[in-house]
């Protein structure tokens, strides 16, 4: 069993008081324990030292949706919903190739910003372009990071009231019986699982009641989480209005879609009776600051949320509406998005380290595997390097971390006591591969979508 030794290093274990100057020992995925001092000493361990540096758990990016990574800079003034339209045809053209080159380039980006386990929320299932799930599967194997794929999913287009065009839809029984095909081939539950799939119809304005209450008893039958976006914007609340006569939590609560098994993406309009409910039933949420920004879309009252007890973690959204977004500046985004609305004291540093990491790991339901540095739990550490030139006239580390524009260097970050990246380069794969792999799925979905008819330059 591989043992790895942190030393001298400031730990923030986001549970308990931090270590000024500590030690962190890992015996194969596991973390054996931590405290103050020197590490013990133990005959071929692989020792680390930590000078300078802040080690926090791993980050978990609780919403994402990778294949977007191929269509960035797109419908750059655009709503949500004319972001949607425009770029649903442009996605009706991706094939497994175009997700697999997407997918890896987008989770090696959030590596390098810390993030040791990530969702994805994949919900555009054309037909006959090969297995697009498989495909970011593959990719968050290859890498090495914990991946959450959400099978996600479309069954009311625009001829029946939905968003979507039809030809980005399938059909309901096609849905259910392809989720729980996924669930059965890739769901692991194990402690130390490196794969587990949640069911994730897409938003309530793209699919039907029927879809959502099946896809809620199939998941529940099979154990796994639930997952959708919720209250993104005030055209949601129109929109669901105006189809059911229910505001979006309403409607998600006459649905049996609130519950400790259930994290919501965005949850941006909410009312004090919605978050009410969401503390309630344990209901988390996914907090997208940049997306949100970048659409117009408002600010997520997650300070309001935190008080009153409900589950917030935090995620970078589909690279299109978050481009070139790293998980690590979204704890700045976040704090920033807050305290612009609330004031300096509504969020702190340590608060948004947390909903980055404990916070998110609430929301996947592994509170108790990851998301905090403490004995029995994942070796799934960040160490960051906070003592650079100019970082070193800041004092607190947590500081340097959160509060600074630029992210500090990623001195190791390990997800299960394996090395995924050191001193800012990935080393389970080859970084500029994957960052060209990246480009050539964008090239390549541009190209499709221009063979089906449809302009895809700087702007659609």
């Amino acid at each position: 069993m591989s043992v790895v030794l942190m030393e001298n290093v400031h730990i923030a274990p986001v549970v308990g008081p931090e270590i000024p100057s500590g030690h962190i020992h890992v015996e194969g995925d596991r973390i054996v324990a931590l405290g103050p001092g020197p590490a013990p000493a133990v005959p071929g361990a692989t020792r680390i030292d930590g000078t300078g540096c802040l080690a926090t758990p791993g980050l978990v990016n609780t919403h994402h949706h990778l294949y977007q990574w191929a269509s960035q800079g797109l419908a750059q003034d655009a709503t949500l919903f004319e972001w949607l339209v425009a770029l649903y045809q442009v996605w009706a053209a991706m094939d497994a190739e175009v997700v697999k080159g997407a997918a890896g380039a987008g989770l090696g980006y959030l590596a390098l910003s810390g993030c040791s386990t990530s969702s994805d929320h994949h919900y555009v299932f054309p037909k006959g372009r090969g297995d697009l799930l498989a495909a970011e599967i593959e990719a968050a194997r290859d890498l090495g990071i914990r991946f959450h794929p959400a099978r996600g999913s479309m069954d009311r287009g625009a001829s029946q009231g939905g968003l979507p065009p039809d030809v980005v839809v399938e059909r309901l029984d096609d849905i259910l019986a392809a989720t729980a095909e996924a669930v059965d081939a890739y769901h692991d539950p194990s402690f130390s699982s490196k794969l587990r799939v949640a069911v994730a119809p897409c938003s309530p304005f793209s699919v039907s009641a029927d879809l959502m209450t099946e896809a809620a008893a199939l998941a529940r039958s099979k154990g796994v989480r639930l997952h959708t976006h919720l209250a993104e914007t005030l055209d949601e609340e129109e929109h669901c209005l105006a189809q059911v006569g229910l505001r979006p939590v309403d409607y998600m609560e006459e649905l049996g879609w609130l519950g400790p098994d259930v994290w919501f993406a965005h949850a941006i309009h909410l009312s004090d009776s919605d978050i009410d409910a969401f503390a309630r039933t344990g209901t988390g949420s996914a907090h997208c600051p940049s997306s949100n920004g970048r659409l117009g879309a408002g600010i997520a009252r997650v300070s309001e949320m935190l008080r009153r007890g409900a589950i917030v973690g935090l995620g970078v959204d589909g690279s299109a509406s978050a481009e070139l977004t790293s998980l690590s500046g979204e704890m700045r985004q976040a704090l920033l998005f807050q305290r612009a609305r609330y004031g300096p004291a509504a969020l702190t540093a340590r608060q948004a380290l947390e909903i980055a990491t404990l916070g998110g790991a609430r929301n996947l339901g592994r509170e108790a595997e990851i998301g905090s540095l403490e004995p029995g739990k994942l070796a799934d550490i960040a160490l960051w390097r906070t003592d650079g030139a100019f970082a070193s006239a800041v004092t607190d580390p947590v500081c340097t971390l959160v509060f600074g524009s630029r992210q500090p260097p990623l001195a190791r970050l390990l997800v299960g006591g394996e090395t995924v990246v050191e001193d800012d380069e990935l080393r389970t794969v080859a970084q500029d591969e994957l960052g060209r792999a990246g480009g050539e799925a964008h090239r390549r979905l541009m190209r499709l979508a221009g063979e089906r008819g449809f302009a895809a330059g700087g702007q659609v």
